[in-house]
């Protein structure tokens, strides 16, 4: 129980450090932060190859999904961004510190696809909204992107979530047409 505690805890603390990093025009803060805190938690885990494997697929997940927003001009970013056109890396950071999440305070969602999607679409858009709040991101047209950022993490989550599970192999996500497969064996048909 404690080391989900200190994982909420650590997460929180990395999202707002990159957060206000960012905002208050310092965006190197926050992946200090990061960085800092998942060495502390990649002492604590059981499994690092697939703690290791998770944080670099999040990365990968979120720089894609992260890119495609700001693209789209969806979201902007007012610093920390290497490349024109890519996210910037404090936001990449915040990708990392939610990986770290998924395999202990966020573990009970892993096997839970539709509530999975269902908090992501909801939370997702939310967290972007306190970062807009805060200065550390904008809309173009709010809508449109708190829409596209509902569908990314209804997406993002689900698929991090059973990446987790599957490398981590704790819990089984069944694909549907094995759910069929043992319908139709169970049913006779």
């Amino acid at each position: 129980m404690i080391k989900v505690a200190y994982n909420f805890v650590a997460s929180e603390a990395g999202w707002f450090a990159c957060v206000l990093g960012a905002a208050h025009g310092k965006p190197w803060i926050g992946p200090l932060v990061v960085i800092a805190l998942v060495a502390i938690h990649l002492r604590l885990v059981q499994k690092l190859g697939a703690e290791v494997r998770l944080m670099l697929a999040a990365v990968l997940i979120g720089l894609a999904a992260e890119s495609l927003l700001v693209v789209s001009g969806l979201v902007s970013y007012p610093n920390g961004a290497w490349f024109q056109g890519f996210a910037p890396y404090w936001i990449l950071a915040m990708w990392v510190i939610f990986a770290t999440t998924l395999n202990t305070s966020l573990k009970w969602l892993q096997g839970r696809i539709p509530l999975a999607m269902l908090l992501g679409a909801i939370f997702g858009p939310l967290a972007y909204l306190a970062g807009e709040e805060l200065g550390a991101c904008t809309f173009e047209e709010r809508s449109l992107a708190i829409a596209a950022l509902a569908l990314v993490w209804a997406v993002c989550m689900p698929l991090l979530a059973m990446l987790a599970a599957r490398w981590n192999s704790e819990v089984r996500v069944r694909r549907p047409e094995y759910i069929l497969d043992d319908w139709r064996v169970n049913s006779g048909a």
